[in-house]
């Protein structure tokens, strides 16, 4: 069951941190490549001493695409800050990133059901080492540090305490994912996504509890849902919340405590001298927002106007930028709904069997396109066309050249359509004789028993009519 967060007295925040597309944020170490623990590293990965960070300039290039795509208001100014905390993923002691000043703040991102979730701030911060539990996080009695991923560039967004249901929260994060990807800064197959949930209710005076490291849609929305649960249930035992930061465990379902919260003033920040302030100046902000894509929310807009397709269609289609580009080349030849339709139900069924995106398919585009004209030509029937989907996205052939040698054409000759037909109504006289007697639906076991006998190749339409004209 949904719960009302807001009425619950709630509120609830995302800290989402997501890996840019580039290569290590102050260094050229890549981001990529050898998994083999500590080999991408350098001494400013490993925090050597004398070792100087370079700021990676494409890395601030695609923060502040991310910036003007949420309608955030750009700082004037980049300043990196030092936050002070002593943990075996941190070679320095300290993690380089931004507090005072962010690069973007006072932004928005509107959800699926209309409501504004305001942005607070989004900046660029360095990620940490990897920490290897091998006997998992709470059991293992030793814990080993892999260096390869210390210095990938973050950028981290922070809501302000807006969310007020589960499913708002998972909305956020596709919301998010949805932009990242129009705008190129992200790897949507191999990008490290992970979102902080805070989260406090009105019977703890809201005591801040952090909820670390969530990822994908339904974590999110699990850890919210078990979270709020596990609170109250505190509380009504006469507990006190403290403010503290926990773990999500996937396995298990529940989050569990790791320490108690520390405060911004608990980090020491001090502005980073290794690295001077860069000026932003409004010609490089024009610029970039000259370049700007077209966003899954416009898409949506612009479809539904142009196309005349149904705006839950434009929605789900829009929210995937391969999905959206298919549907854009398809309905240069094709009836945009028909395209739509076949995107929506068939193409994203197949997808969601095999557990995959439309990228990581062997789907054909023309191979694709000459499916739906197929369609919409009456050549093939559409219960031909699921069956050769479901083949077109595991392997790549000419299809028009298979449906030709399978014999999969649709039966066009009226006659022949007949002959199936007398044949059906005479093997079911029971199902005609129901039919006869008020039970509408059985009519449909004869017509289904053409179908068999066409193997899917009559048009259902077609046969229907034929059936009730010999049975009246």
């Amino acid at each position: 069951m949904e719960l009302d967060f807001a009425k619950l007295g709630l509120k609830s925040g995302l800290e989402i941190h997501q890996q840019l597309e580039t290569g290590k944020l102050f260094c050229r170490c890549p981001t990529k490549g050898s998994e083999v623990p500590n080999t991408r590293t350098c001494e400013v990965c490993l925090g050597m001493p004398g070792s100087k960070p370079v700021l990676n300039e494409k890395a601030v290039e695609f923060a502040l695409r991310l910036c003007l795509a949420l309608n955030c208001s750009i700082s004037n100014e980049l300043i990196f800050s030092r936050k002070s905390y002593f943990y075996p993923d941190l070679a320095k002691n300290y993690q380089i990133t931004q507090y005072e000043q962010p690069l973007g703040k006072n932004g928005k991102l509107m959800l699926s059901n209309g409501r504004l979730v305001g942005i607070t701030r989004i900046h660029l911060e360095e990620d940490p080492a990897s920490l290897v539990h091998p006997s998992g996080i709470r059991e293992s009695a030793y814990v080993l540090v892999d260096y390869n991923r210390s210095g990938n560039p973050l950028v981290e967004i922070v809501t302000k305490p807006e969310i007020y249901s589960a499913s708002e929260a998972r909305d956020f994060m596709r919301l998010i994912i949805s932009v990242l990807e129009y705008l190129e800064i992200f790897d949507i197959n191999n990008g490290i996504i992970k979102a902080d949930a805070n989260i406090s209710i009105k019977e703890s005076d809201f005591t801040r509890v952090e909820v670390k490291n969530i990822t994908g849609f339904k974590e999110i929305e699990s850890a919210l849902l078990y979270e709020i649960e596990r609170q109250s249930v505190e509380i009504h035992k006469g507990k006190k919340i403290i403010c503290e930061t926990r773990a999500w465990d996937t396995e298990r379902q529940i989050t569990h405590s790791l320490r108690t919260k520390e405060t911004e003033e608990d980090y020491g920040y001090i502005i980073d001298t290794d690295l001077v302030p860069i000026d932003i100046t409004k010609e490089m902000i024009a610029e970039l927002k000259s370049k700007l894509p077209e966003l899954a929310q416009e898409m949506v807009q612009r479809f539904v106007r142009e196309y005349k397709i149904a705006v839950d269609d434009a929605e789900i289609i829009a929210g995937d930028k391969a999905l959206a580009e298919l549907f854009e080349k398809c309905s240069k030849k094709i009836l945009p709904k028909l395209c739509a339709r076949w995107i929506r139900r068939e193409l994203i069924r197949v997808l969601n069997f095999q557990k995959k995106s439309l990228r990581e398919i062997n789907l054909d585009t023309n191979n694709f396109v000459d499916l739906l004209e197929m369609i919409q030509n009456n050549v093939i029937t559409e219960k031909t066309a699921q069956r050769l989907i479901e083949k077109l996205a595991e392997e790549q052939f000419n299809l028009k050249v298979y449906v030709k040698k399978e014999g999969l054409l649709m039966i066009a000759e009226e006659s022949e359509i007949e002959k199936l037909c007398e044949e059906a109504i005479r093997e079911n006289e029971r199902a005609v004789i129901d039919y006869k007697n008020g039970n509408e639906k059985a009519i449909n076991f004869v017509i289904g028993n053409v179908m068999k006998k066409s193997m899917g190749k009559a048009k259902p339409d077609t046969v229907k009519d034929i059936v009730m004209r010999m049975i009246r």
